[in-house]
């Protein structure tokens, strides 16, 4: 055996006549009987470990029979690889983890997603912590290969070094290693075992912050690096992005549906003896409003007439339903004046010319009131299509009223027509998304106000809400899948009575609904 200086170096115990397998790690070994067995080398670099550095190993088989090893040191260059490799690792892992948090807008899900993520790359296992909801905190706790459980705890936070700092976000804080010792029980996941160590990383939000990650780690696992723990904040800032916009939507969600709430048009049905039944249709199948609105108000007292608002506001979607809230909430207000419809128009046109709207509106007001079996509507029109008037007997008339638009013209002229509805007659408010909508065989015919009216032909007799059934379902066959305007309608009907004699036969009968 041979050896130079570098081989002496780096195998001291090398000596002439002393066997390779004394003094040559088993891997080298093994391929220097491989080589001399085969006689030739190997294309395959062969790498091991000498002496806690790695080695690439190339044999040279000589002319007599020899094989020289020349060992070239390969350690700042596996290190390079093999930080190359965790890196390229990690990245992938915070994609994985940007794109399964931004699936959804779900705060729950957020914060599951984010504690098996945690558990699963992380640590042993992971405790997500939202800020408190009252007096308990939302915490969802994850070990490693399991399912996230989520639990309402109620404990002090700054009874926790650096939970109560990360949970309040301000002033920005680092994470804070803690003494497992003493971590608190619930902080332990059941079935866990000794913890080993213990990092709390805060989770920044938008502005507020999303709450804490808990990372726990076995006494059997490593403890966190350095390294590990800026990775772990890497993970967080991503994890808390997705949480706090997943609450902000949460809480936009939730005062969106307040809104609407106040927006949409009422259920109706009947008040004072008098049948109501209202449909609405905004004009994009994905939205709840539009520039369509109705409205019933009661009477105060008995015997008093209901009052029916419905108008058409220029334009649709979210825009025309401010204004239609605005014009709702404005005839609200002028109900203790609802007997003169004139007046309320002209009111409603000051306020809507003195605002800084600069959409119009067309209306139809209508007070209904029960007068034994007869129902009698008084009805104003302010630019908008003619109530039709639905005779028991398939008579379909115009009702006689008429005016001017409101919000667009310094004063709002308009005529007020009286109609009497017998039992089995219905008066019918519309818009006119109804009667322009587009359909039909060809798909660019209007519906029309005739072939309204022989729809309301057929419906003679029918109760309010059949009405409005019928007149949408006609409708929506009409137009099929096309564009079209919102559509909003109300019927307003004298039910069907029938004369019930007294007990004892003498005394006058009366009409009940």
């Amino acid at each position: 055996m041979q050896r130079n200086d570098a081989a002496q170096a780096l195998l001291p115990a090398a000596r002439l006549g002393t066997c390779l397998a004394d003094i040559v790690p088993s891997w080298l070994f093994a391929a220097h009987q491989a080589v001399c067995l085969a006689g030739h080398e190997s294309d395959v670099p062969l790498t091991g470990v000498i002496a806690a550095r790695r080695f690439e190993a190339h044999p040279s088989v000589r002319d007599d029979g020899a094989v020289a090893w020349w060992l070239v040191d390969d350690t700042d260059h596996q290190l390079a690889r093999d930080a190359l490799h965790l890196e390229r690792e990690r990245t992938a892992f915070l994609a994985k983890a940007s794109s399964a948090l931004l699936s959804s807008l779900n705060l729950g899900r957020c914060m599951d997603v984010t504690a098996q993520l945690a558990a699963e790359n992380l640590a042993d296992a992971a405790l997500v912590i939202a800020p408190a909801r009252g007096h308990r905190l939302p915490v969802v706790t994850c070990l490693r290969g399991g399912t996230p459980t989520t639990s309402l705890e109620a404990f002090d936070p700054d009874d926790v070094p650096g939970l109560g700092e990360a949970l309040r976000g301000f002033p920005p804080v680092p994470s804070r290693w803690l003494d497992p010792s003493t971590a608190p029980q619930w902080m332990i996941p059941e079935g866990f075992g000794p913890i080993g160590a213990i990092v709390v990383t805060p989770l920044p939000g938008h502005g507020v912050p999303a709450g804490a990650l808990v990372l726990l780690r076995k006494v059997d696992s490593a403890a966190f690096t350095d390294e590990e723990e800026v990775f772990a904040r890497l993970f967080a800032t991503r994890s808390g992005a997705a949480m706090s916009a997943a609450r902000l939507y949460a809480e936009q969600t939730a005062i969106t549906e307040v809104l609407m709430r106040e927006l949409l048009p009422p259920t109706l049905h009947r008040i004072s003896g008098v049948d109501f039944a209202g449909g609405y249709r905004p004009s994009a199948d994905h939205e709840r409003i539009g520039g369509d609105f109705y409205d019933v108000h009661p009477a105060t007292a008995e015997g008093e007439p209901s009052l029916v608002s419905l108008g058409d506001v220029c334009g649709k979607g979210l825009e025309a339903a401010v204004l239609t809230g605005k014009i709702r909430n404005t005839l609200h207000a002028l109900l203790p004046m609802a007997d003169d419809h004139q007046r309320m128009l002209t009111l409603l046109n000051t306020a809507l010319l003195n605002s800084h709207h600069t959409r119009f509106v067309t209306l139809v007001l209508a007070s209904a009131a029960r007068k034994g079996n007869e129902v009698h509507v008084r009805l104003t029109s302010a630019g908008h299509p003619n109530p039709l008037i639905v005779r028991a007997n398939g008579t379909v008339e115009d009702a006689d009223t008429g005016g001017t638009l409101v919000g667009a013209l310094p004063n709002v002229p308009a005529r007020t027509a009286t109609v009497t509805l017998a039992p089995g007659d219905s008066c019918v408010l519309y818009t006119d998304g109804i009667t322009e909508a587009k359909g039909g065989p060809l798909g660019d015919t209007q519906f029309g106000e005739e072939r309204l009216k022989r729809a309301l032909a057929g419906c003679a007799g029918m109760p309010s809400e059949a009405i409005v059934e019928h007149l949408q379902m006609l409708a929506s066959q009409w137009i099929g899948n096309r564009a079209h305007d919102d559509m909003a309608l109300v019927a307003i009907s004298a039910p069907r009575t029938r004369h019930l004699s007294a007990v004892n036969g003498h005394t006058r009968g009366r009409y009940t609904a």
